[in-house]
């Protein structure tokens, strides 16, 4: 059987199987997940003030993702995966081996998310050339006053700087890689919109306006945009709640989990601080804690009762009618 197909066999498997445990709310896994995340690292060169990262809201241990690690995810899931993002919490090119993580999945459709402070002529043009598929890069502001409300020690002229060096970088080799300038809709920016979308055409890359988390309740008000579109929460007699409605399924428990710096496996990228470990790759393999009574109870409580569970009351799937 070619990987292509034992691919799409795959997805219609995990496909189908999630479409049951839907319907029944009895949960069923056939396939292994066609996505995944993997955290290089939960070290940021930010404080972003509603970031777990970078606020200091994190309690697990701080590390980098050891390459032997990796080398047997992608082992174990690369006939699989559709694709695979190089992120998770963390600023991705600190670690000091990530073009080698990079090369290990050159045959698999990669996704890199980065502030964009790492962005020289020379690491530009090695993203390119690394067989890359998507590069997004962080700009929530144009100027520096605005962008540092909310990227806390960031440098808005090496960000511009380092999305000019991409830019031209693809255009040198003729690269097909898929720039996307990712701008955080908030109460601080929203005036600047046209202004980035603008600069993104100059720049051909793509803009995603994206609706900003809050984690801290208190400053719903700092951040929260005026424009409703780009608002995640609305506010009724108990104050603040995310506007969804959290239907009892999440395709994420079916499709694509995370694994943490350290070989932990999560559930979904809104479990930032690893509460609700599925297991660890250092002791088991992938196969074993996918399939295995941790995450089998997981998913049914997700079918039965998902507004029970905490890191999904901020969560945006199945929310309809917002930059998510």
């Amino acid at each position: 059987m070619t990987t292509f197909f034992k691919k799409y066999i795959n997805a219609l498997s995990i496909g189908y199987s999630f479409l049951i445990s839907s319907l029944t709310r009895k949960s069923m896994v056939l396939g292994m997940p066609v996505a995944v995340s993997a955290e290089l690292t939960n070290y940021c060169n930010l404080n972003c003030p509603e970031c777990n990262s970078g606020s200091g809201l994190m309690t697990r241990n701080r590390g980098y993702m050891d390459i032997d690690l990796f080398s047997k995810v992608i082992r174990e899931l690369g006939p699989f995966l559709f694709n695979i993002n190089l992120y998770f919490q963390g600023e991705s090119m600190l670690h000091p081996k990530f073009f080698t993580f990079l090369r290990k999945c050159r045959k698999i459709h990669t996704t890199v998310s980065t502030n964009g402070h790492f962005l020289s002529v020379e690491n530009s043009e090695r993203l390119v050339k690394s067989g890359l598929k998507e590069l997004i890069i962080s700009l929530d502001g144009f100027d520096q006053n605005t962008y540092s409300l909310y990227r806390k020690n960031g440098d808005f002229s090496r960000v511009i700087e380092g999305i000019k060096n991409v830019s031209e970088a693809k255009k040198k080799i003729s690269s097909s890689m898929k720039l996307v300038i990712q701008f955080l809709v908030n109460r601080n920016n929203e005036h600047q919109i046209n202004e980035v979308r603008h600069y993104a055409r100059r720049m051909k890359a793509s803009l995603r306006l994206k609706s900003m988390q809050i984690i801290y309740p208190e400053n719903i008000g700092t951040w929260l945009p005026s424009d409703k579109k780009f608002r995640r929460y609305e506010h009724d007699s108990h104050g603040f709640r995310i506007k969804n409605s959290l239907p009892d399924r999440c395709p994420r428990l079916w499709f694509n989990p995370v694994i943490s710096w350290d070989g932990k496996v999560l559930p979904c990228c809104f479990d930032k601080d690893a509460e609700h470990i599925m297991g660890d790759l250092n002791e088991d393999s992938f196969t074993d804690i996918w399939n295995g009574p941790k995450y089998r109870i997981f998913r049914k409580s997700i079918l039965s009762d998902r507004s029970m569970i905490e890191i999904c009351r901020n969560c945006t799937s199945g929310m309809k009618g917002v930059a998510n």
